[in-house]
């Protein structure tokens, strides 16, 4: 039988960083960390040893692909344990790397959606600019030609001016996500799921598992056979559920172990392709 297909979120769902990590317990009781990744000579983001372990059994019997927001430049700084996947989504679905490069099929017809399906990247620029304080909006970013988000001051920041965003953006086709420090503008076209389905057209998947922890992973755990988020983040915050999705009690680093757990045991004994 085929190999299932794994597509999981990465930071705050199998990665964490220094940040993140304060959502799992005291430093008395912490388990031992492995970093995954290393910017400008810093570590920055990590996962427990144990679920490296697990990490690397699922590379041999699943198709694990990593499924992020990051840009692929982001992505390619994660030195992930296990075997190399051959496939990685970036970019919120907008690259699907083949092997570590991406399929410019793939791009042409995502960007011909976006093109088509909801209000142009510019105008959504435009907007964040206009309206977001320099007080809490520290930094304004484009991803990839594809999406926009602001890195801001949590504790600044006003909620009201959140919530307007959102609407304003829902009208335009464009969704908005606050995961920690950054404030996410994503086109509705632009999303994990479609580049989920494309990957399993293409492995002969029959069984999709998928986890992550915010509104953009919302789609990816809808498309999925089996889903899991963690006890944190955007999903946790809202109670979202559906009837496939297991809704973790664990927070923090500990839950991207549980989730490794339960995809390797939901993986185990489909065989090789």
């Amino acid at each position: 039988m085929p190999k299932a297909l794994v597509a999981s979120d990465l930071d705050r769902t199998l990665i964490y960083s220094s940040a993140a990590l304060a959502l799992t317990m005291p430093d008395a009781r912490a388990p031992r960390l492995l970093c995954v990744e290393v910017h400008e000579n810093k570590p920055l983001s990590y996962m427990t040893e144990t679920a490296a372990a697990l990490l690397t059994e699922l590379g041999d019997i699943a198709h694990f692909v990593p499924t992020t927001t990051r840009t692929r430049k982001q992505y390619q700084r994660i030195n992930l344990p296990g075997p190399a996947p051959a496939y990685a989504i970036c970019a919120n679905g907008g690259h699907l790397l083949v092997d570590g490069v991406s399929d410019p099929d793939w791009h042409a017809h995502v960007k011909e959606r976006l093109a088509s399906e909801c209000a142009s990247l510019d105008e959504v620029r435009e907007h964040l600019e206009r309206t977001a304080d320099p007080l809490w909006a520290r930094k304004h970013r484009i991803a990839e030609d594809l999406f926009a988000y602001l890195v801001v001051e949590r504790e600044l920041l006003p909620e009201e001016w959140v919530k307007n965003l959102a609407v304003w953006a829902e009208n335009r086709g464009w969704t908005v996500s606050l995961q920690g420090r950054k404030i996410y503008a994503v086109p509705k076209p632009l999303t994990k799921s479609a580049a989920v389905r494309e990957v399993a057209r293409r492995t002969g998947a029959v069984l999709t598992l998928a986890a992550g922890d915010s509104l953009l992973d919302a789609d990816l755990l809808l498309v999925a056979d089996r889903g899991w988020r963690p006890g944190h983040g955007e999903l946790a915050e809202a109670d979202w559920t559906a009837p496939a999705i297991t809704a973790l009690p664990e927070r923090g680093v500990m839950a991207g172990e549980r989730i490794l757990r339960e995809f390797v045991g939901a993986s185990a004994g489909r065989g090789q392709v």
